[in-house]
């Protein structure tokens, strides 16, 4: 997520309420989630055993519960709670817009699109040429979606991340100022659900089908002329290269990569990075082939076992 200018650390440092370490003039231009952070950003961590990640990260600011000797070339800011202020910034600069209508007066939408009765298009989201987007489809504020792109009866994109800090007296939600992107020629099934991004973008590339009941967490990357199927849940933070096929009721672990061209069998679960090129199947998750003759010698086995 970009400021709309750049800051200073000591202005970001009072609208926080936090301690700079560091010039207080060195420049600050958003902040963003530990796996999408860039140069310029601000990046929180809360707990020692991330630490290492987030001072090690691109960010150029690290939000810290903790006074730790400043990375060169870095700044830091000391904060009670890193999780509360990085929700005050987000808050701040991405607040909430309350919906005057079913399809907002800032919302761009290409002549040629055809929008079908209580679809509900929220603020800034832009919609390009010849997209047909049915009835009763919720589109959160600042969604972009390319030319020819179909969303069936439905689907939401733009809901919540999926985030969550446990205290002891509840859970605390981390506020989503991301959005979602979809590419050109992309065809959305019905009842769909795709989050969009803490401070990133939840992204789908072009050319890219997904069936009914699909939910995509948040600031996942979904690749070019990738097919996935029914039921099928893919967590937060996962990057799925192109032309991967995930079959139906797949489900994967948050932050992992599927390499090009992989092909995952229905019920599947992805516990970690796989691959490209390759076949998958079960829980643990291997190569089909492998997996399949590890189930018939099992099979077999208990079959002996019971002579």
């Amino acid at each position: 997520m970009k400021f709309p200018r750049v800051y200073s650390l000591d202005e970001i440092a009072k609208l926080i309420d936090a301690t700079p370490v560091g010039p207080t003039s060195y420049p600050v231009y958003g902040c963003n989630e530990i796996h999408v952070v860039e140069e310029g950003d601000i990046v929180f961590v809360d707990h020692p055993k991330y630490y290492d990640k987030a001072l090690e990260s691109k960010a150029s600011v690290i939000l810290i519960n903790k006074k730790v000797k400043c990375p060169q070339g870095k700044a830091l800011l000391i904060s009670k709670d890193p999780f509360r202020d990085f929700n005050k910034l987000t808050k701040h600069f991405k607040p909430f817009e309350m919906a005057t209508g079913l399809i907002s007066k800032s919302a761009k939408i290409a002549e040629s699109t055809l929008i079908q009765p209580n679809v509900f298009i929220g603020n800034n989201v832009t919609i390009g040429e010849n997209c047909l987007i049915h009835p009763n489809v919720t589109i959160y504020d600042n969604c972009k979606i390319g030319n020819n792109v179909t969303i069936h009866a439905g689907s939401i994109l733009g809901a919540d991340a999926f985030y969550y800090k446990n205290r002891a007296e509840g859970f605390d939600k981390l506020v989503s100022g991301g959005n979602v992107i979809i590419e050109d020629n992309v065809d959305i099934g019905a009842l769909c659900t795709i989050d969009r991004g803490v401070s990133g973008d939840t992204t789908i590339k072009k050319g890219t089908k997904i069936d009914n009941q699909v939910q995509v967490g948040h600031d996942t990357i979904i690749g070019e002329k990738c097919l996935i199927a029914s039921q099928t849940g893919i967590a937060g933070c996962v990057v799925i290269e192109d032309e991967v096929t995930l079959w139906g009721q797949v489900g994967t672990n948050s932050g992992i990569t599927i390499g090009k061209g992989a092909i995952v069998l229905g019920q599947t679960g992805v516990t970690k990075s796989i691959v490209g090129d390759k076949t998958y199947f079960g829980t643990p998750i291997d190569e089909a082939r492998k997996k399949l003759k590890q189930m018939a010698e099992i099979k077999q086995f208990l079959k002996n076992q019971k002579k």
